[in-house]
């Protein structure tokens, strides 16, 4: 007994609750998430909670850490106050405690009771979400409009139901988690991610057994077949569009905890300087997790979509009636959301060392009239001071132009995830899978080494946040060079026949339709590219008139193609057989790839470097109850300036370029085919480079309005990294001492 009450006396030096210790305060029994006004004046009234709370730094000053001594002068008057006279009591969002569930604080969970442990819960779940949204539902959303008949306009509105969540609580969650339990917001997070993936993937099971549609015959018939018009008729499995969207917002509802309150409380845990590194890796971990998404999805989909009912089929990937298994990506996510859940429930409101690292900083907030506001402990603790706190973050003009950059970057960055692979499909004669795969080897890695860059060196070098705005700036304007080089890498439109070339024995383009495959009576809407002879491109095998086919070595080869001209090459198989035409594309003569890669792949690092300077800097603009908020207002236009525009302006531009539209049997209009590829470059250019220099003008206006608390306070900045570091081993020296709790 003498032994626990000596440990809780040690812990209680720390800084850490008497939660820990086994004394439950009056306001243990609050909401799971934080506590309500009146008991919070309850709980700094109660006699167990009675622990000093660090002076106020003054302005452009280091604070005196919590575990420092006070001169002796010092203390004479304090020691002689009455218990009415007393300082005031440490609010409960700057206690600490220990890893675990009320008195249930095991040894082994210690280990993990530092901001390094929940770096790692945090990188696992910021991982999870990135498989998940930005992962697996692109990557299965052309699967799932097949099997469930939606329109793309149906898809695109399940693609942007989980930015509109993200919207409508972004502000809610990032205020009232303030000053609530981050950690267990987390743990809310885990849940409703894995939730959202459970409810995304629930269609496949209630839908019941995929019905394949007749084989489909891609070759020119003998006989003339009469196409007739039919109008779509609405199917209802069209209705689980409706559950889609509520799987993307229940997923929106699980990240929006993560990107403000997760990231608030990795800031305010570390020093200064290792605040951008923390930051940095954070981030990167949620660009890695759309590649694992991809990778992951992609081999799920060789997998056949009744995988769970043992039949035997006679259908091949290749066969166009052919669906993936897209849903166990989505069950896999469930699970590993859901695994994080204990994890983070089990963290304490603040980390141990929490208060010292805190007292260790200097103030670098934004320097306004609205400083006097923040001197008052209560406000921002009720609703009725949420729109004040957000009219000072809007009127902060250093945080809004870094918002705003981050908004023009963000919808650069979604428009080339969404269409980059269109673009080098395109551009340089490749096929959809191989573009896919060469886009995200240059996006995914590209965007997680500029984020781990940008981190270590404004940690590396302890930046203060005027030269974290500094540092942005000028990676920004590395990006916009080399973005202006990409356009020199654009190639010139392959032979086409009917489009860009004329069929054999005929002199007009822009049709193709030709009398030599006019009685074959094909479909413009099957794009099926074929290579002739010729070294013509042609729309599909039954446009170039051929009326057989063959498979030699996993390579579709056709015959008797009325439509191919004299060879200038040879296609033969092994019997002698002459091929006039073969499955795919024909291969490109421009040779820009390879430079497009290696410039592009800059262009990304670069844009990822500025983006974790810019999060530190905003972080360090504001105030420090304002962090969350400021992050939901950030993540909010973000979204609502960038990643749900961005998209759509892209999708516009590259619209404009269309040379060849598909029209189905009734005349309506689809997807295009073939774009000009000139055309298409300097658009997409165009709008990047427009958005980059925007980028740039709000990074500079940020950098030219901030004012620092004084010129002594941005000195002083390596030196208050120092102190923290020191109170930081101080605590950990201390906490070593106690082997029995194995705390690290």
């Amino acid at each position: 007994m003498g032994k626990s009450l000596e440990l809780c006396a040690q812990e209680n030096n720390l800084g850490m609750s008497g939660t820990a210790c086994g004394v439950m305060p009056s306001w243990a029994s609050l909401s799971y998430f934080g506590w309500t006004q009146e008991s919070q004046e309850k709980s700094t009234n109660s006699p167990g909670l009675q622990h000093r709370k660090p002076e106020p730094a003054a302005e452009g000053e280091l604070s005196r850490p919590a575990s420092a001594p006070s001169a002796p002068e010092e203390q004479g008057p304090s020691a002689q106050l009455g218990p009415q006279q007393q300082p005031q009591a440490q609010p409960p969002e700057l206690e600490e405690g220990l890893c675990g569930w009320g008195n249930f604080t095991p040894g082994c969970l210690q280990r993990w009771n530092n901001p390094k442990g929940f770096l790692f819960h945090y990188c696992l779940l910021a991982l999870t979400q990135g498989i998940v949204v930005n992962g697996l539902v692109n990557i299965s959303i052309s699967t799932i409009e097949k099997r469930y008949q939606l329109s793309s306009f149906m898809t695109g509105l399940v693609s942007s139901s989980y930015d509109i969540s993200f919207c409508l609580l972004s502000l809610f969650v990032s205020f009232y988690g303030e000053r609530g339990h981050k950690p267990r917001w987390l743990a809310f997070a885990s849940f409703m991610i894995g939730l959202g993936s459970l409810v995304f993937s629930l269609p496949h099971f209630t839908s019941g057994k995929y019905q394949l549609a007749s084989e489909f015959k891609d070759t020119c018939p003998e006989t003339r077949i009469n196409s007739t018009c039919q109008h779509y008729i609405t199917s209802s499995l069209s209705n689980y569009l409706y559950v889609f969207i509520l799987g993307q917002m229940l997923l929106g509802v699980g990240g929006t905890p993560l990107y403000t309150l997760g990231t608030a409380f990795i800031h305010d845990s570390v020093p200064t300087h290792l605040s951008s590194l923390y930051i940095g890796i954070g981030y990167a971990m949620s660009v890695l997790g759309p590649a694992i998404g991809y990778v992951l999805g992609g081999q799920l989909l060789t997998i056949y979509i009744d995988a769970n009912i043992e039949e035997d089929i006679d259908v091949t990937e290749d066969d166009p009636r052919w669906l993936g298994a897209w849903w166990i990506g989505f069950l896999i996510s469930c699970f590993l959301g859901w695994s994080m859940i204990i994890p983070f429930s089990c963290f304490p409101k603040h980390l141990p060392g929490t208060t010292l690292v805190r007292s260790g900083k200097v103030s670098q907030v934004h320097q306004d009239d609205n400083i006097t506001k923040f001197e008052d402990e209560e406000f921002g603790k009720s609703f009725k001071d949420f729109p004040a706190s957000l009219l000072i973050l809007l009127k902060n003009p250093a945080f809004m132009c870094l918002v705003l950059s981050t908004t023009t970057e963000a919808l650069i960055t979604t428009g080339f995830a969404t269409f980059l692979p269109k673009y080098i499909e395109n551009q340089f004669g490749k096929s959809s899978s191989y573009a896919a795969t060469l886009g995200g080897i240059v996006l995914i890695p590209g965007a997680a080494l500029g984020q781990v860059l940008g981190g270590v060196i404004v940690s590396k070098f302890k930046m203060s946040c005027k030269e974290a705005m500094k540092f942005a700036v000028l990676a920004s304007i590395a990006s916009f060079l080399l973005t202006m080089t990409v356009i020199f890498m654009k190639c010139p439109n392959e032979a086409f026949a009917g489009v860009f070339q004329p069929y054999k024995g005929a002199e007009s383009i822009g049709n193709i339709t030709a009398p030599c495959n006019l009685r074959c009576n094909c479909s413009r809407s099957f794009y099926y590219p074929v290579c002739g002879r010729d070294s013509l491109q042609y729309f599909s095998p039954c446009i170039a008139g051929c009326t057989s086919s063959n498979t030699i070595d996993h390579q579709k080869v056709y015959y008797n193609c009325s439509c191919v001209g004299p060879k200038k090459r040879l296609l033969s198989t092994v019997e002698g057989d002459v091929i006039d035409a073969q499955a795919g594309k024909c291969e490109s003569r421009c040779k820009n790839l390879p430079i497009f890669f290696a410039f592009f792949f800059a262009t990304v690092v670069f844009t990822f470097m500025a983006g974790t300077p810019i999060t530190v800097a905003i972080l360090r603009c504001v105030f420090d109850r304002q962090h969350s908020l400021a992050l939901g207002v950030q993540f909010m236009l973000i979204r609502l300036l960038g990643t749900i525009p961005g998209p759509m302006y892209f999708g516009i531009a590259i619209d404009s370029s269309c040379v060849l539209w598909d029209h189905n049997d009734c005349g309506v209009r689809g997807a295009c085919r073939i774009y000009d590829n000139f055309k298409m470059a300097y658009m997409l250019v165009g709008i990047s480079i427009l958005c980059k220099i925007i980028t740039i003008l709000f990074n500079t206006f940020a950098l030219v309005l901030y004012k620092p608390p004084s010129s002594d306070a941005s000195g002083s900045l390596h030196s208050a990294n120092q102190e923290g570091d020191q109170g930081m081993n101080l605590e950990t020296k201390t906490l070593k001492k106690k082997p029995e709790e194995n705390i690290s």
